[in-house]
């Protein structure tokens, strides 16, 4: 799994305990899931269909500088399935874990559309002359 955004957590992003607030990882683990399935399907229309059970590991406190990876473990027809870590970069002790998280492609009009991959490709294979 590749780790290629980073957080660093401040006050903001912490919770009562003063730790990190799930609420805050989870929004950055979506968007970040997000962008992943845009660059993977090759369309900025897609959306969250499913997110399995989330593993809460450990926890960070402000300062913290913290590491998303996500990787694509399959592609359906008109989906992308992904899976997630989160871990202290730094200690590299694992923060979270996600098994399961389903993108769906979705076309101009408004529906599921099929998307025709079935590899990860990279951006550097993207743009090669």
């Amino acid at each position: 799994m590749n780790f290629h955004t980073r957080k660093w957590i401040k006050p903001e992003d912490l919770n009562p305990n003063g730790t990190l607030f799930g609420g805050s990882l989870l929004k950055w683990i979506d968007e970040e899931a997000a962008i992943y399935a845009i660059i993977q399907l090759g369309n900025q229309q897609v959306v969250t269909k499913f997110i399995s059970e989330i593993n809460f590991v450990s926890s960070a406190r402000q300062s913290d500088i913290i590491e998303l990876g996500i990787t694509a473990t399959a592609f359906g027809r008109t989906s992308i399935t992904m899976c997630c870590e989160v871990r202290n970069k730094i200690t590299r002790k694992s923060i979270l874990t996600i098994d399961k998280m389903v993108f769906v492609n979705i076309g101009p009009d408004g529906l599921p559309a099929p998307h025709g991959k079935t590899e990860i490709t990279y951006i550097k294979d993207k743009f090669k002359d």
